[in-house]
């Protein structure tokens, strides 16, 4: 599919930002505006997000000059595309830019993983981790291979890591706790100067071992929680009828991949020293920006439409990522759920519950998991473990007829509320602040 950089016709918003990022400079965040994502990369059209209709700050940013890696960039978007179908246009350029951010390690302090997962075989998650092999620096690439062995791997000079079939790995609870030594190395080595140490040779003296690196994950399902976080989330699905891409042949295909590679590797092996000192405006915060910061520093350094484009992606893929987050069971969605409990139960909203009447609320919605997750439905024990990880506890409650039942006070979620699903329902700072003096007294 062709760009062609065009800048939408619509008036330029009242403030300004660095539209690139800027050599020693410390850059701006964008305003956390929510856009869906683009249409699907493909002909399935139908079955993916709409663009949006209102442009926001990475929509209005206009092209840069173009450099020489605008057009290797482009290059290397298209040999992705001619053998994979990537669920958005968003998803194609987000695995370009990463590939090439491989080549420039040694200028990151964050390695980003790029997770590609999807709900069943054959969605094309090998097949893009063939492409990967081909293109990114120095790969190294296993398949349910040990710690130590990954590790040992890893020297002061970054390899690529490509772990495939991370299902067999991270499948299931008792698989992930079997290999909970290999989450806490790919963890760990998202950023610089976190080693390992393990004792080697006869004297059993203790030994540094380099983690960092940048690592590509494909599997079925999705990775562990805490992975996930550090990645630039891939969601794969099969092909639909009609959609064609070219079959894969390594001796006849490596030659072509190869070359857009070195190209690659030339055109950013002069750029280190200015890589490692820019610091560009993003359009999200937190793990996200350290995460996304390399693909969006590659794609200043290449001008023309690609700041714009990472950017895109980068807001898009996070926002879709914090919906996924939500719409799960567990996690934030316990939360986001409670939260629309209180806000429905009157105004204004009530000081407390009772654990069973939000047992019944939870239970009841037909379009939340809480009824299905065990026979009779979610259980006192099971809210209760869910809360405890937000530091939300119960206590005795004191019903409208003065007797008292176990529930949950509402002064004990607003932090929760604000920090894990701050668009449901917000909470404003003066409600915290009234309800620190309520939670004072309680």
């Amino acid at each position: 599919m062709e760009f062609t950089g065009h800048t939408p016709d619509v008036a330029a918003p009242a403030t300004s930002w660095p539209p690139v990022a800027k050599p020693g400079g410390p850059g701006t965040y964008l305003p956390a505006q929510q856009a869906p994502l683009s249409t699907a990369c493909g002909h399935g059209a139908e079955a993916a997000p709409v663009e949006p209709t209102v442009p926001d700050g990475t929509d209005l940013m206009p092209d840069t000059e173009a450099t020489e890696g605008a057009d290797l960039l482009a290059q290397l978007r298209a040999q992705i595309a001619k053998f994979v179908i990537l669920p958005s246009e968003q998803a194609l350029d987000a695995a370009t830019l990463w590939v090439a951010a491989t080549h420039l390690q040694g200028s990151w302090q964050h390695a980003p993983r790029l997770a590609v997962v999807g709900p069943a075989k054959r969605c094309g998650k090998s097949r893009l981790l063939d492409v990967l092999t081909e293109t990114v620096h120095n790969p190294v690439a296993t398949v349910n291979s040990s710690p130590s062995a990954i590790f040992r791997s890893i020297t002061e000079e970054p390899p690529t890591l490509l772990v495939d079939e991370a299902d067999t790995i991270f499948g299931s609870p008792k698989m992930a706790e079997k290999n909970e030594e290999m989450r806490g190395l790919l963890n760990a080595g998202h950023q610089r100067d976190r080693y390992v140490l393990r004792v080697v040779g006869k004297e059993h003296a203790p030994g540094r071992f380099h983690t960092f690196a940048m690592a590509a994950i494909a599997g079925i399902g999705d990775l562990p929680d805490t992975i996930m976080d550090r990645s630039i989330v891939i969601r794969m699905r099969r092909r639909a009828e009609g959609e064609r891409v070219s079959p894969y042949r390594t001796k006849r295909d490596r030659p072509a991949l190869h070359a857009i590679r070195d190209k690659i590797a030339r055109w950013t092996a002069p750029l280190a020293d200015q890589a490692l000192c820019l610091e560009p405006a993003m359009p999200v915060e937190d793990r996200a920006a350290d995460t996304w910061e390399p693909l969006v520093i590659i794609a200043d350094l290449a001008g023309g439409s690609w700041p714009r484009r990472a950017r895109q992606a980068c807001k898009r893929m996070v926002d879709a990522e914090v919906q996924t987050e939500e719409d799960n069971p567990g996690g934030a969605r316990i939360l986001a759920d409670i939260r629309r409990i209180f806000h429905a139960a009157s105004e204004p909203e009530p000081d407390s519950m009772t654990t069973g009447q939000l047992l019944f609320a939870l239970n009841g919605n037909e379009e939340a998991p809480w009824a299905e997750s065990a026979r009779g439905g979610l259980t006192p024990r099971a809210l209760g473990a869910m809360l405890r990880e937000f530091g939300i506890t119960s206590g005795n409650v004191r019903l409208g007829d003065g007797t008292q039942r176990k529930g949950y006070t509402r002064h004990k979620f607003l932090d929760a509320w604000r920090r894990y699903c701050p668009a449901v329902h917000p909470i404003t700072s003066t409600a915290m602040d009234e309800s620190a003096g309520t939670g004072s007294r309680a």
